[in-house]
């Protein structure tokens, strides 16, 4: 492979509507991809806190037949997105619909793939791997965190293997994203705090990728900069749609950012321990981050100095192990003004878990563009220190 080749980067992103009311146009990109029946996906939660009736009366009021599925758990697992499938190919469905966080938009991703290819979800696992084009993705995320509405990734827990399948594909890309902050205004603190700190170590990975340029390092900055500015005042402030607003920028930006240049160790090794104690996933991002930025630094020092200015660190005459130093200090200092203190063995983690969890970690795709090589002990030898 040339040089020139070795270097170019490829952008891909949902068309993309943003701000306070953004969900009430989902109406008209229906009608514009030629909506028959509509499947609306989502989860209990949501369907708690009101999005669900409030984007199906949007839907009514524009004319549209749709059936709704919400039987989605918090880790969506591979039999709901087959349960889903069942459904939408049942009802006549042309056009699915997702209202929710990672969960439901992830199931929906699953669904529109076992919808056209008529195989088992697990079977998709990897990268590009499908290869028929799924139904049109309409997304409303009502958590600012998970990025799912702009991302390459699915994410779907396979409750028998205990572990969660990557699936990384330009087909699961939704085509469009209508973001609306008001959504996230029925989050409470703590799910406020776990969404926030994934979006910051979206941006985070993002730009140490090996994946990463130009194209994805603006967004990537910019997201650990909003996310970093306003997290903290936001978790004390839930219902200040201001600050709603800045962070759910800041997760799109980290969104588009990871999408096209990839994660690195966090992701691999919390996809493995989401899986295996179904545990919330930016919780699973918080019990890791400085663990792994302290394995990678010395592979990417430039690029951590830079994130640990975006984060308002002065690194003015420091040497490389002082900034390395400030930049975990101030992430564990952000965990913990968000309420994030927990280590992993509060979490139910043992020592004998360890061996387990690296071997998914370690065949993990996000583990492939992280900055520092990493063998299967690395990985235990992190899971240990985040004990």
């Amino acid at each position: 492979m040339s040089d020139e080749i070795a270097n170019l980067r490829k952008f891909v992103s949902p068309e993309i509507v943003f701000g306070a009311g953004a969900r009430n146009t989902v109406g008209n990109f229906a009608r514009s991809f030629g909506a028959r029946k509509i499947l609306l996906v989502s989860d209990p939660g949501v369907v708690a806190a009101g999005w669900v009736d409030d984007v199906a009366q949007s839907l009514r009021i524009a004319g549209f037949d749709y059936v709704t599925f919400t039987d989605v758990s918090p880790n969506p697992r591979a039999e709901e997105v087959m349960k889903g499938a069942e459904i939408y190919t049942a009802e006549g469905c042309n056009l699915i619909v997702a209202v929710g966080g990672g969960s439901p938009m992830d199931c929906a991703k699953g669904i529109g793939i076992v919808a056209t290819h008529n195989r088992h979800i697990l079977e998709f696992e990897g990268v590009d791997t499908i290869d028929v084009a799924i139904p049109p993705l309409i997304f409303i995320p009502t958590t600012a965190g998970t990025s799912a509405d702009v991302s390459q990734f699915a994410i779907i827990s396979d409750q028998q293997e205990k572990m969660k399948i990557s699936i990384v594909s330009k087909a699961v890309v939704p085509d469009v994203s209508l973001i609306d902050p008001e959504t996230t205004v029925t989050m409470d603190s703590f799910l406020t705090a776990c969404t926030g700190v994934d979006a910051l170590v979206h941006a985070i990975e993002a730009f140490v990728s090996t994946g990463s340029g130009p194209l994805t390092d603006m967004h990537a900055l910019d997201a650990i900069r909003l996310v970093n500015d306003n997290l903290v005042a936001l978790v004390k402030n839930p219902l200040d749609l201001k600050l709603r607003e800045q962070v759910m920028l800041g997760s799109m930006k980290a969104g588009l950012a990871f999408s096209n240049a990839i994660l690195g160790a966090v992701h691999a090794m919390s996809h493995s321990l989401g899986g295996f104690l179904d545990l919330p996933h930016g919780m699973c991002n918080a019990m890791l981050l400085e663990h792994v930025i302290g394995f990678n630094f010395k592979s990417a020092e430039d690029k951590f100095r830079v994130v640990a200015e975006t984060m308002g660190i002065d690194t003015r005459g420091l040497n490389n192990q002082q900034v390395h130093r400030k930049l975990q200090d101030r992430v564990i200092q952000l965990k913990r003004e968000v309420g994030l203190i927990e280590g992993l063995a509060a979490s139910g983690v043992n020592i004998s878990d360890i061996p387990v969890l690296s071997d998914k970690a370690i065949k993990d795709p996000c583990i492939l563009t992280n900055p520092r090589k990493s063998s299967k002990r690395d990985v235990e030898v992190v899971y240990e220190e985040a004990l």
